[in-house]
């Protein structure tokens, strides 16, 4: 086949003019790198982890929750202690992407539910011998408010708001509950949120590169030296914070999904935010998971 503009085979070499020059030009710092978004410091090295809260009273009433609280069931408390013993040893088999060092933050939601989850999490860290930071609660990781939705089963919400509760299934930047926050809100506490703790991150430390290999297989193989962070927080706001971070617009919302107890990771590299693990779970075992019908049901139904 033939290159019409330039009358040469498409899969042939440029030559001569044609051919992209290296003339030894540094690149690195001249401007953002693609998929690098303002919001996240410039040659930032560091690894955030996403520890969405254990099961509720609520969830199990199959109630919106909100910014209502709600506690912790004994489901929940073990499944947060249990993602707090698997992050104590990432190395285990199978091995997950988050440095095997002490954390360097540790940040939860104001909510019950988090901040009791965050306690289980971290005293398991703790037990393994590692130092724990103070535990800091932040308004900005709270779940998203929900409204006169709050507290009401999916079947009450479909009989008094059926329109806006299928708006918001379907698009989330234009409907949400009647009293509650719009997405455009919860970005602005988010994005507020997340700049103090990645400029945190980022004093003192090294700056990274991206003259580095980027595929995974071909890194570097010693240990690593990263700070880390953990947040624990609820699934509706987290699907907000991988917006943020990824550069993504907010239609993107139900695109993403955190389970209960559940790990996910999100790589810094040199500034850009790279999704490197989505629900990790292997840890809860089958004891310390509701019900698969239950999950998606819940999932599906749009409840937060």
């Amino acid at each position: 086949m033939v290159d019409p503009g330039r009358n040469r085979p498409l899969n042939s070499t440029p030559r001569g003019e044609d051919r992209p020059r290296d003339e030894g030009t540094q690149v690195t710092g001249e401007a953002p790198a693609s998929g690098a978004v303002p919001l996240i410091p410039a040659g930032l090295d560091a690894v955030l982890v996403l520890l969405r809260h254990g099961q509720t009273q609520f969830i199990v009433e199959n109630r919106f929750q909100g910014v209502m609280e709600a506690p912790l069931t004994a489901l929940g408390e073990r499944q947060a202690t249990l993602a707090g013993r698997r992050l104590a040893a990432p190395a285990a088999d199978p091995p997950i992407p988050v440095p095997d060092a002490t954390p360097f933050s540790i940040v939860h939601s104001q909510l019950g539910r988090a901040r009791r989850s965050a306690e289980l999490a971290s005293a398991q860290i703790e037990l393994a011998g590692r130092a724990i930071p103070p535990l800091r609660s932040d308004t900005g990781f709270s779940e998203i408010a929900q409204g006169d939705w709050e507290g009401l089963t999916d079947k009450q919400i479909t009989a008094r708001f059926g329109d806006s509760l299928a708006g918001w299934r379907r698009w989330p930047t234009r409907y949400h509950a009647p009293g509650g926050e719009s997405l455009d809100e919860v970005m602005a506490r988010v994005q507020a949120s997340l700049t103090v703790l990645l400029a945190d991150l980022k004093e003192g430390a090294a700056a990274g590169t991206h003259d580095r290999n980027q595929v995974l297989g071909y890194g570097d193989k010693a240990p690593d030296r990263r700070r880390w962070s953990l947040i624990v927080g609820h699934g509706g706001v987290f699907r907000v914070v991988a917006c943020a971070l990824l550069g993504l617009p907010l239609e993107h919302f139900w695109n993403f999904d955190f389970g209960l107890g559940a790990i996910s990771v999100v790589e810094i590299r040199a500034g850009r935010a790279v999704l490197r693990a989505l629900n990790l779970d292997s840890h809860l075992g089958t004891e310390a998971e509701p019900p698969v019908d239950e999950t998606t049901k819940r999932s599906e139904s749009g409840a937060l």
